[in-house]
């Protein structure tokens, strides 16, 4: 039996032959150079920091403190939170007087409905919490899409906070609220990272947007706004609005990297703008329904790949060898809960260090000859065997990687990793004794030099992208692109001109508003783009054509699939 191959939280190794389903993976601290660790989920968002929450209360006169805590204990949050109200006026000193404030202002922003909110809103025996609650309810109202109800309740927060932070926040929504009611139709927005050291992605990103707005010609009649993030969540909620409220685009394209791509889908929504988004992190669609996405996420990848493997292959069982990063993690989750959902198995799994370059021991572990405990008598024997054949080589075999063979009981390994990564694992697994299964991975693999660093797997690969240079020359927009910039384009000046061209042409087609183009967005049906047909999924994700490649003499081509 093999020990080892699957790994749990708390780091012990397990032998298991059966995967039924997928454990919650932690994150751990790493020890040592080569420790396997299972790496983390996502973590469940945190709730709203809300005003004096989370802060000790000063010492307050007990029978007052002990009576507000009844009553929150009971339930009863609109009486607790009237006593609190008055204990805050009455309160003999100024530390007891703010102790209760801050206690009105948690139950008020974390504990009542909203139709406590509007009782207390109308009610002038909950005096300055009446500020909170209209707060509030313009929040809500937000978030339900009704402007003009949020406009209401925003207006008013000043008449019971005069000079307060709250009023502040209140009047700079109102006046986000006013600007987003100015629209020009042919004014796209962009954000993204023109400076830093992600600016060679952004310019690229760049180029084709203006090449689908047609900007390269004259007459397109459209315009770009443009906002350099820097690579920053805030200068990219900055840039946001500041293309509302100045340039009043209709909608926004942005952002690349993931650690800025939720602040401008989260502050566009906020506005009302409908935006695409180009970045692959996790999760984007979610934030809110303007929110729309044109890029090759992990999740499509992954459920192309499975598919491949298992209805055209007949794959059954995999094994996954994965760095301990967060895109390793991610594709792994994935690649784990796709195969099971299609009555697969995961067979082994083993887990390095993003920087390791020594695969010897994850791959040893992978095919069971790094512990021999579960196989001491099959060691003896072979050990006994090959003395018995030719007491020479006895010496030659005094190592156990070297006596037992591997154990190969899955049919393909899934590597989420560069090509480099790939390689060398490959190297490892040929010296291990590992043969006749494929090697399967992500669009990181479609990069010149694969064939090279693949060695004896270089006929055993599986990888997808929906981008291969030699299938696209017949593209208008590759060859216009290569005429203006003398290279090659990539997916991400592709993804860019597809967005900007949908743009564009719903627009054309009478889309003059954000709502009506955010209702256009969603029902896009057979979209021409760049490469191939595009359609908007139910969940706002642009889905483009997949190809499934391998590498046939040396070049990355199309898989011929074989049943």
């Amino acid at each position: 039996m093999r020990n080892g191959f699957l790994i749990l939280a708390a780091l012990t190794l397990a032998a298991c032959s059966v995967s039924t389903k997928r454990p919650e993976l932690e994150k751990y601290p790493q020890k040592g150079g080569r420790q396997p660790i299972i790496t983390p989920v996502p973590v469940g968002q945190s709730g709203k920091q809300v005003g004096g929450m989370g802060q000790p209360l000063p010492p307050a006169g007990k029978a007052n403190v002990q009576r507000v805590r009844d009553l929150e204990a009971a339930g009863d949050y609109m009486q607790a939170l009237k006593e609190s109200v008055n204990f805050s006026v009455s309160a003999t000193t100024p530390q007891e007087q703010e102790s209760f404030r801050l206690k009105s202002v948690e139950i008020v922003e974390g504990k009542l409905n909203q139709e406590q909110l509007e009782k207390v809103a109308r009610d002038s025996d909950f005096g300055f919490s009446r500020g909170y609650a209209l707060f509030r309810l313009g929040e809500i109202s937000l978030e339900d899409r009704d402007k003009d109800r949020a406009r209401k309740y925003f207006s008013s927060v000043s008449e019971f906070l005069p000079g307060s932070d709250l009023a502040v926040r209140a009047q700079d929504i109102l006046s986000q609220l006013e600007s987003s009611k100015f629209v020009e139709s042919k004014t796209i927005g962009v954000v993204l990272p023109l400076t830093g050291k992600n600016a060679a992605i952004g310019q690229k990103a760049l180029r084709g947007v203006e090449l689908g707005l047609g900007l390269n010609n004259p007459g397109s009649g459209f315009r770009l706004a443009v906002m350099d993030s820097e690579g920053n969540p805030d200068g990219a909620r900055r840039g946001v609005e500041r293309l509302v409220k100045e340039d009043n685009a209709i909608a926004i394209v942005g952002s690349l990297l993931s650690k800025t791509a939720p602040a401008v889908a989260a502050k566009a929504d906020e506005l009302g703008v409908p935006t695409i988004g180009l970045s692959q992190k996790s999760g984007l669609t979610e934030i809110g329904p303007t929110v729309f996405r044109n890029a090759l996420t992990s999740e499509m990848q992954v459920r192309y790949l499975v598919r491949t493997a298992m209805e055209d292959y007949g794959m059954k069982r995999f094994a996954i060898v994965y760095p301990n990063d967060p895109y390793g993690v991610e594709y792994t989750n994935l690649f784990w809960d796709e195969v099971l959902a299609r009555g697969g198995t995961i067979a082994s799994v083993q887990t390095y260090h993003p920087k390791e370059t020594d695969f010897r021991y994850a791959i040893q572990r992978l095919v069971g000859t790094y512990y021999i405990e579960g196989r001491v008598d099959e060691y003896k024997a072979r050990i006994k065997q090959a003395a018995e054949v030719e007491k020479k080589k006895s010496a030659r075999v005094s190592h156990e990687e070297e006596v037992l063979p591997p154990i190969v009981d899955f049919d393909a390994v899934f590597i989420p990793d560069s090509a480099k990564a790939m390689g060398q694992i490959a190297a490892f697994l040929s010296f291990s004794g590992v043969k006749n299964v494929k090697l399967m991975g992500t669009n990181l693999w479609n990069t010149p030099g694969l064939a090279k660093r693949a060695g004896n797997f270089a006929n055993s690969l599986i990888f997808v992208d929906s981008f291969l240079p030699q299938t696209a020359a017949h593209s208008r927009f590759v060859q216009e692109y290569k005429g203006l910039y003398n290279e090659e384009p990539s997916l991400i000046e592709i993804q860019a001109y597809d967005s900007a061209l949908i743009l564009r042409q719903l627009v054309a087609q009478g889309a003059a508003t954000r709502e009506s183009l955010t209702r256009e967005l969603t029902s896009l049906k057979k979209f021409p783009g760049a490469l191939g047909v595009l359609n908007m999924s139910p969940d706002r994700e642009i889905q483009r054509p997949l190809m499934a490649l391998t590498l046939d003499k040396g070049e990355i081509t199309p898989l011929k699939i074989q049943k």
